[in-house]
């Protein structure tokens, strides 16, 4: 169900047995079984094309949640551990959860499992279990099943209860809480990061619950601030206010540190000098040599002084947040990831420069914020290159070439550029070498970057002309690719079919000895790529996976392909494409443009089932990549 809700066009039954690594047989089973939680409505809709979420979706869902999972039995338990200081008696908890105390040890054995990391440790005695450890430990604990109940990193109040209990705040006391913080944030002069709000929005909820049970934090966060007690005071008061509760020094210290160091960051107009007097002189200096190297490996436009010095600020706070082991999440971890892997790739280049700085590897939702800071700088230097030139040609008659070239830049002047204007009723045709031919006359012969308009624009035209450059910017891209093929594939480092039990250690093993005996990479390379692929998983989209080397140190670029039907494993989703790079320090250009087209062909699930089921040999491998990127 949740693939259908994260893409609500139809999608066959191929398509989604690939993605879950199970046959379209158990796929019809499944939908038959989602449909019968909702008699009335169809929670999952079937047609010539597939399935999609029906009306019944968000009945099936519900009826879901209401089903109590060994996982759910779990959080119960440990909520009854939490709240027990003496412990819970086993025998007593299994009559009181309805299940053999042979059931309830298995869960024990679970919540041993889950503790590990926590600084929390299980104690038995015959039928008694205690929890051991800090406050702050027990917290850790609740917010770690909160982050495990909610989906790539969105605030859900309903996930939130589940893991603290139904006895929980209740939406509207946390909304209202939030718009407050969010304004009370604001009159301090900071801007606010609505994608990690959410995050300190949980541990407000575990803070208020934990309190009014008696549970408060006795430490105070070191390295107080003026501004720190600023944001502590706003939150003591709207605790009051909204929650019911009043918070000790050690609560209002601890959530005044989260918010500092997740949500807030100086406004636009803060002085970069105001900014510098809060930095640690070490980290700005190692940030600064991080984001030069970067930009020289990359050849990517960072090495700018507002970027270096904001970005090191971002990772002073998050230096904090691993010395807590209180990460942040993002919702738009695998949105950037498949959407923009090139970025998403110098985002991990520079958290692993500064791995030894933070004093912890990332996880991919905090190399995914490292990917905001970069995307953003990135954004300021691309608008210009995106532009699609065009001509005009609108057959002069009066000033209606000067009013269509007008109302063209008011509607599209995001996207295109006229360059040109022919007034002539037969202008040169074959001359006219823009990206796109805007013509208020019909041509000779058709083609595809000549968009047929009015004399006087109309909606209809705005939106042919948007598909028109739509298609014309994604030639322009897989230009470069469709010339680079034939020099970076080979047959001898190709891979009709990789077994259905392969996971993607094995994969790299076996795609690595094909390059290793091509003399393309060393000894080394292929361990250095299980150590990326630990760091962040190269599953880049649905289907495909791109693992290689932090550093282009192969004696030249080239690319091992292997294809997967069905799908296999690979980090905690499927692929059935793993094309494994090794790129040379002499192609650094290439890099950029290899890599994120062919993130880009592979997005498209028609042209990934059209490649792996015609592509069993490299000629048609090839072939069918050829067609797919020529369109």
């Amino acid at each position: 169900m949740a693939l259908l809700l994260r893409e609500p066009a139809w999608r066959t039954a191929g398509e989604l047995a690939d993605l879950v690594g199970v046959t379209p047989r158990s796929i019809r089973s499944y939908v038959a079984a989602l449909n019968a939680r909702v008699p009335g409505a169809d929670a999952v809709e079937s047609g010539p094309s597939g399935y999609r979420v029906g009306p019944g979706a968000s009945g099936a869902v519900r009826a879901d949640a209401a089903e109590e999972t060994p996982r759910d039995r779990m959080y119960r338990l440990v909520r009854e551990i939490l709240d027990a200081e003496d412990g819970i008696d086993v025998y007593e908890t299994a009559m009181a959860f309805h299940v053999s105390e042979a059931t309830l040890d298995g869960d024990l054995g679970r919540v041993r499992a889950l503790l590990s990391g926590t600084q929390l440790t299980l104690e038995r005695s015959a039928a008694r279990v205690r929890l051991i450890g800090t406050e702050a430990a027990q917290r850790r604990l609740l917010s770690r099943l909160a982050h495990e109940e909610m989906e790539q990193g969105a605030f859900d109040l309903r996930a939130l209860r589940r893991a603290l209990g139904e006895q929980a705040l209740h939406t509207t006391e946390l909304v209202a809480f939030k718009v407050d913080l969010v304004a009370g944030l604001g009159e301090l002069g900071y801007l606010v990061n609505e994608f990690g709000i959410g995050d300190v929005m949980m541990h407000v909820a575990i803070t208020a619950d934990r309190v009014s049970r008696g549970h408060a934090l006795d430490e105070v966060v070191a390295g107080d601030s003026s501004a720190r007690s600023r944001i502590g005071v706003l939150l003591d008061g709207l605790a009051r206010r909204h929650l019911g509760v009043q918070l000790g020094d050690g609560d209002r210290d601890h959530l005044a540190a989260l918010v500092q160091t997740r949500v807030v960051a100086p406004g636009a107009a803060e002085p970069d000098a105001v900014i510098r007097d809060r930095l640690d002189p070490g980290i700005e200096d190692a940030v600064r040599t991080v984001v030069a190297r970067a930009a020289s490996e990359f050849l990517v436009d960072i090495d700018h002084e507002d970027f270096a010095l904001r970005l090191a600020l971002h990772v002073q706070n998050l230096r904090h947040r691993a010395q807590d082991q209180a990460w942040s999440r993002n919702a738009l971890t695998r949105s950037l990831k498949s959407s923009y892997p090139m970025i998403f790739e110098v985002a991990v280049y520079i958290a692993e420069q500064l791995r030894e700085l933070i004093g912890a590897p990332l996880y991919e939702d905090e190399i995914a914020y490292i990917a905001m800071h970069v995307g953003g700088r990135l954004e300021r230097s691309r608008q210009a290159g995106r532009l699609l030139t065009a001509t005009l040609v609108c057959p002069g008659y009066y000033e209606m070439h000067e009013l269509l070239h007008a109302s063209i830049d008011r509607a599209l002047g995001r996207e295109i550029e006229v360059v040109a204007v022919e007034t002539r009723a037969d202008p040169d045709w074959r001359g006219i070498d823009t990206d796109l031919v805007l013509s208020t006359i019909d041509p000779p012969a058709p083609g595809e970057r000549i968009v047929r308009i009015q004399p006087f624009l109309t909606e209809n035209d705005v939106e042919r002309v948007q598909a028109a450059a739509a298609r014309a910017r994604r030639a322009r891209r897989l230009a470069g690719l469709r010339a680079e093929l034939e020099r970076y594939f080979s047959p001898d480092a190709f891979v009709g079919r990789l077994p259905g039990d392969a996971d993607e250690e094995r994969v790299i093993h076996e795609l690595g000895s094909l390059l290793s005996a091509q003399g393309v990479i060393g000894d080394d390379y292929v361990a250095r790529t299980l150590e990326r692929e630990r760091m962040s998983s190269t599953a880049f989209t649905d289907a495909l996976a791109v693992p290689h080397a932090i550093g282009m140190t192969a004696t030249r670029t080239a690319i091992a392909v292997g294809l997967a039907d069905p799908s296999i494993r690979w980090g905690e989703g499927r692929v059935q494409v793993v094309a494994m790079v090794a790129f040379s320090d002499t192609d650094r250009e290439a890099f950029q443009t290899v890599f994120e087209q062919l993130v880009e062909v592979f997005s498209e699930r028609e042209s990934v089932q059209r490649i792996v089921r015609r592509g069993t040999t490299f000629p048609a491998f090839l072939d069918e990549l050829v067609a797919v990127v020529d369109g």
